[in-house]
């Protein structure tokens, strides 16, 4: 604060920043006057001089749902952009979306879905030929939240075993983590580069989703989710077409030319 120094004109303290902030506070303890904040966690984390973006969901907070056909037409949403678009239709905010699964050529899940506690389609357990694909690249395994809001990541056949019922379930492939180990099939200096997209559950209401941001093998984005993440279990989701969308920040992963229909997106909408 400067000295006093009488002058014959002094001039008063601009008291107007004083007010503003008064009138913010005044504003921002009224119900529905909050500024905008983000509304999840999310951003960039570096591991091994490759980038990915993360979503950290927390489900006591936030409502994680899975999306497929339009209730109404049955026509699939095919885009996270249609699905958004369909949810500001009915007063619904997209927060966050990204695709959920393996399909098939029919552009249908290509194993267990289930949406809402209704199963679309069940749980495959085919051993197929790993160069088909990567959801036969064993062991697969299952994302599921269950009626208690918990969720959970098994290997196929141990949520077979399980037989629990449950809200929502996507089946993908392979599984990158199992109770802390890597997946045996992966080579760590594998040539097969990809961008990847996978998911693993930290707790029973802690639920990390990844996206790297060029590409990458499945030895490198399986120990992303172990060393970084401090994660367990982790499902991959898919490749190349992957992408993982934040309201606020766009859209993250592959470049959207090499992006083609989904089958399945997992999403949360603001709360009313």
């Amino acid at each position: 604060m400067r000295a006093h120094t009488p002058a014959p004109h002094r001039r008063l303290p601009d008291y107007r920043p004083l007010r503003w902030l008064l009138a913010l506070a005044l504003l921002t303890s009224m119900p529905g006057c909050t500024p905008a904040a983000k509304a999840l966690d999310s951003g960039e984390l570096a591991f091994e001089g490759q980038n990915y973006h993360i979503v950290h969901l927390d489900l006591k907070r936030e409502q994680l749902s899975l999306h497929w056909r339009d209730p109404q037409s049955t026509e699939p949403f095919g885009s996270i952009e249609t699905l958004r678009l369909w949810g500001e239709a009915r007063g619904q905010h997209l927060l966050f979306a990204t695709n959920a699964g393996i399909y098939d050529k029919q552009f249908a899940p290509l194993g267990l879905y289930v949406e809402n506690g209704k199963t679309l389609v069940p749980l495959n357990l085919s051993h197929g030929n790993p160069a088909s694909g990567n959801f036969s690249l064993l062991p697969n395994g299952v994302f599921a939240v269950y009626p208690d809001g918990h969720a959970a990541i098994r290997t196929s056949a141990a949520f077979k075993a399980d037989g629990k019922p449950v809200q929502w379930a996507t089946q993908s492939g392979p599984m990158l983590l199992i109770d802390g180990k890597l997946n045996d099939q992966f080579v760590d200096d594998s040539a097969s580069l990809k961008w990847r997209s996978g998911v693993c559950v930290k707790t029973t209401s802690e639920v990390i989703f990844a996206v790297s941001e060029a590409p990458v093998n499945f030895h490198t984005f399986g120990r992303l989710f172990r060393d970084q993440l401090g994660c367990r279990d982790a499902l991959y989701l898919d490749g190349s077409i992957s992408q993982l969308y934040v309201d606020g920040e766009g859209y993250a992963g592959a470049p959207a030319f090499m992006v083609k229909p989904y089958a399945g997106i997992f999403a949360v909408f603001a709360k009313p």
